[in-house]
């Protein structure tokens, strides 16, 4: 009888530490799933941001281009957001209203070249349709820019433009 009970702690101390491992591990996969997920959200909302953002920047009417672009620089970490205002005010606003243009950027494509919860690089596949008092029927031009985001307050904001 004496090893009938031997026998039957040592099986329940081996259930109990295969119960106890079972455990850990689904604990480690778990928060592993809760990881993975949480870095994929931010990558997508930091393609979605940049997407957003750049269309914005590239984005204005001759009529009201002054106050449309200054609302993407909303979306724009300093010191980039700085030099972005000073360029729309020395040359964008001057450009756009002596030739009369209207340009619609719009993102084609997107993907990330890399990230972390706080940092990301994006690329971006543009076009952008230009109209002008001496083009009117309009031109489409592409270009391929490299975006850096920084996360701020659970907001992604551009950091830099980078033409490729």
């Amino acid at each position: 009888m004496s090893a009938l009970r031997l026998r039957t702690k040592i099986l329940l101390g081996v259930t109990a530490v295969v119960v106890a491992a079972s455990a850990i591990i689904l604990g480690i996969n778990g928060y592993r799933y809760w990881d993975d997920q949480r870095s994929e959200d931010s990558r997508a909302a930091a393609v979605e941001a940049a997407s957003r953002t750049v269309a914005a920047m590239f984005s204005y009417e001759h009529t009201t281009v002054e106050t449309e672009l200054p609302k993407a620089a909303d979306n724009l970490a300093d010191p980039f957001r700085k030099d972005y205002l000073t360029l729309i005010e020395k040359a964008i606003v001057p450009g756009a209203k002596e030739k009369q243009l209207t340009v619609a950027a719009t993102t084609q494509a997107a993907g990330v070249v890399s990230a972390d919860r706080a940092h990301a690089v994006v690329m971006l596949y543009l076009n952008q349709v230009t109209t002008s008092k001496e083009s009117p029927q309009g031109t489409t031009s592409g270009s391929r820019v490299r975006v850096e985001m920084d996360k701020s307050d659970d907001r992604w904001l551009v950091a830099s433009v980078t033409p490729i």
